[in-house]
């Protein structure tokens, strides 16, 4: 059964853009990854053949439990939102949105064959398209480097608008890579060189966005990093 809320026409970018694969994005929304199997791979390669472990992991950090609602913001082709379906189970409701139709209609591929509801649509991090105080949980993994320095405040404050009071927000981004990490994981080093401050940055601008009881830590696969918060408010 289709229980979307009301969605919007606005974009935002999915995790992952090598040299080659990125269209010029309009001001603001940030860049597109357009070929969904590219995407597919490359995670396989970032994570070195664990995205599963990558996956769940993610899931564990923001204590994601049956019976509750979850957004993926730059969900790609919606690995994440559908390895918390399975936690979840028949409960609550999953939601994932990304800029890119490819990555979208490919995400929507994979929740049929593999008989996991999960409503995926085109969406912007900076203008997500549910109401307020709708989601338990909110994820944003390997995107937020994609938007624009500017619109990632923005996109911040979308996120916490339609998080339930003390409903958490987890980001996932790449850490700065070192020695032999970086040797291996070429993808990490790319990304950090060209966003180097990235993962150092967070922090501060989730305070910035107003949410509380931050917290910050190593994901423990792949040399990412995550930032923990809550939206406070009643409990």
């Amino acid at each position: 059964m289709d229980n979307r809320p009301a969605t919007g026409g606005h974009r935002t970018a999915p995790p992952f853009s090598p040299p080659g694969t990125e269209r010029g994005a309009e001001p603001g929304p940030g860049a597109t990854l357009h070929s969904a199997r590219l995407y597919d791979w490359l995670a396989q390669l970032y994570s070195l053949g664990r995205e599963g472990r990558l996956r769940g992991r993610t899931l564990d950090v923001a204590g994601v439990a049956p019976g509750e609602s979850m957004l993926d913001v730059g969900c790609g082709t919606g690995t994440l939102a559908l390895a918390a379906r399975r936690r979840l189970g028949t409960a609550g409701a999953v939601h994932g949105v990304d800029a890119s139709p490819e990555m979208v209609a490919r995400a929507r591929s994979k929740s049929a064959r593999l008989g996991l509801p999960v409503v995926f649509q085109v969406a912007a991090a900076q203008s997500l398209p549910f109401a307020d105080a709708t989601f338990d949980a909110v994820f944003c993994t390997l995107a937020m480097h994609h938007l624009p320095e500017d619109a990632r405040a923005r996109a911040l404050a979308e996120m916490r608008r339609v998080l339930k009071p003390q409903g958490r927000v987890l980001v996932v981004e790449f850490r700065r890579a070192q020695g032999m990490r970086a040797l291996f994981n070429p993808v990490t080093l790319l990304h950090t060189f060209r966003s180097p401050r990235i993962f150092d940055d967070l922090e501060a601008l989730v305070k910035r966005a107003g949410f509380e009881r931050v917290e910050t830590g190593d994901l423990g696969v792949g040399g990412l990093g995550y930032v923990l918060s809550r939206r406070g408010g009643d409990a």
